[in-house]
Order: structure tokens, then sequence, then C-alpha cells
């Protein structure tokens, strides 16, 4: 576990498991390996969805750290509700850009199922 605080109030943030985009990641993964593409594709999605999530993730724990300084309401909210759906939208988002680049006849193949 980490701890970002501040050296004069003390007060600042924990990063436990499961702050990590872990889960976000699991979704996108599961999401892109159950696509019938080629592998190259499979891989490229997953590692552009690893990179968006973790970016994604270091701008959460940025904000909620100065939500804390600022508002302990304001810091739950955010970090129970919408940091939450974010990282998981995130990962949707990642996968519906990715679907764009796998190529025109994969995605031909898989409609006429």
């Amino acid at each position: 576990m980490d701890q970002i605080l501040n050296a004069t109030t003390g007060v600042g943030i924990q990063i436990v498991p499961g702050c990590n985009g872990v889960e976000a990641m699991i979704i996108l993964f599961s999401a892109i390996m159950a696509f019938a593409a080629p592998w190259l594709y499979k891989f490229k999605g997953i590692f552009w969805g690893f990179c968006a999530i973790q970016i994604l993730n270091c701008i959460r724990i940025i904000s909620l750290y100065y939500l804390i300084q600022w508002d302990r309401n304001w810091f739950d909210w955010f970090h129970l509700y919408l940091w939450q759906a974010l990282i998981v939208l995130d990962a949707l988002v990642v996968w519906l850009v990715w679907l764009r680049y796998i190529p025109k006849s994969t995605r031909a193949s898989v409609n006429t199922i």
C-alpha cells in the first residue's frame, strides 16, 4: 500500500488494491479477447488500453489527493461514485475505439454469424 501525504497537514490518501485500475483492465482484456480479431490487434488493444487506463488512474489519484485536502465530502463522492464509473467507462471507450481499428474483413466475418 502506498500513501501520498501532505507534509504540512498530514492529510493524504492511501492507494490500496482495487484502486489501481485492475478491474477495468480485466473488463477490457475480457472484451478484447472475446472478440474475433487477429492476435496482433488484440495485443495492441491490450497495450494501449493498459496505457489509457493507467493514465486516467494517475489523474484520478492526483485529483483525489487534492480533493481530500479541500473537502472530505467531495472526496468521498468523487472516490466512490464518479471515478469508479469513469475508469470503467474508459475501458468501454478504449474497446469501442479498438473495434474501429481492427481489419474490416474481420468485422465482416463476425457480422455474418
